[in-house]
């Protein structure tokens, strides 16, 4: 798959781990009318990472991992819009200086970009870490696939998904589809390119029908019958590939958190359900 590799600028973004926070008195009123002080997103999360159910969790919008965001906005947006799932993050400081991990994801909702690092490096990390961010792949083309927009992916993350190519259309490892009805929080974004939207989960029957009662962190779902070209919207035909990037949540319009990876249409991207689709197996 060839792709415009040499005009990708490779740049530098910084962040610091974000201390999770709560507005207000701290509880959640849940699509069930229930209120709840959950446990919520940021800081680092020991005991959830890649290919961890982001089902069932006692908590509302669980990040996986390392949360990092910077405290200056217009820097904050730029670490927002340009790091892409796959790319290298350092440590810079603290006990685990020089330890390296990847970005899984970003949330929209938090402005965090989230992070793995291997458990060893968790246990070792302060809560103070400031942390570089390789950024690189937006602005990537598919250069024989130009009906098809790629945003938020390293090249090298891309290279190693099995994906095929069959009549002129790209075939992409998914866990699910998900119908267009079930998206919910995100919708109205101007870009899905700086953060995520999330699959409703209020109906345990639509969860059951599309397997979304067992996605994990880290899947590759594709969206049905949604244009993200230019932030997410309704057209017939449409489809949209993304990875299960936080958890589900308590609250009415949310759950699982998808960031786009792929926008096209039926005639130029589909799905090839693998339950072992998800960027753990390909990250190497």
């Amino acid at each position: 798959m060839k792709i415009n590799r040499e005009q990708l600028p490779m740049m530098s973004v910084l962040g610091e781990v974000d201390h999770p926070s709560l507005s207000g008195d701290g509880h959640w009123v849940g699509h069930d009318g229930y209120g709840r002080i959950a446990m919520s997103v940021g800081g680092i999360v020991y005991n959830y990472a890649l290919l961890d159910r982001c089902m069932g969790i006692a908590g509302d919008h669980i990040e996986p991992g390392v949360s990092i965001k910077n405290p200056q906005d217009k820097q904050n947006r730029a670490l927002m819009s340009f790091a892409c799932v796959g790319n290298e993050a350092r440590i810079l400081s603290g006990p685990a200086k020089d330890a390296i991990g990847y970005v899984t994801g970003k949330h929209g909702g938090t402005d965090h970009v989230i992070l793995y690092f291997d458990h060893s490096t968790l246990e070792k990390m302060n809560g103070d870490e400031r942390i570089l961010i390789k950024a690189w792949g937006q602005g990537m083309k598919l250069t024989d696939h130009p009906n098809i927009q790629v945003m938020n992916l390293d090249p090298d993350l891309l290279a190693s998904m099995p994906i095929k190519e069959v009549d002129g259309a790209l075939q992409v490892p998914v866990v699910t589809t998900i119908p267009a009805y079930l998206m919910g929080s995100g919708l109205g974004s101007t870009t899905m390119m700086n953060g995520d939207y999330d699959i409703m989960t209020q109906d345990p029957q639509a969860n059951e029908r599309f397997g979304i009662h067992r996605l994990r962190f880290g899947d590759l779902v594709m969206i049905e019958d949604h244009d993200n070209r230019h932030g997410p919207h309704y057209r017939k035909g449409a489809r949209s590939i993304g990875v299960i990037v936080h958890s589900d949540s308590f609250t009415s319009g949310h759950g699982p958190g998808v960031t786009v990876l792929f926008s096209g249409d039926e005639t130029t991207l589909q799905a090839q359900i693998d339950p072992e689709a998800n960027i753990a197996h390909y990250k190497k």
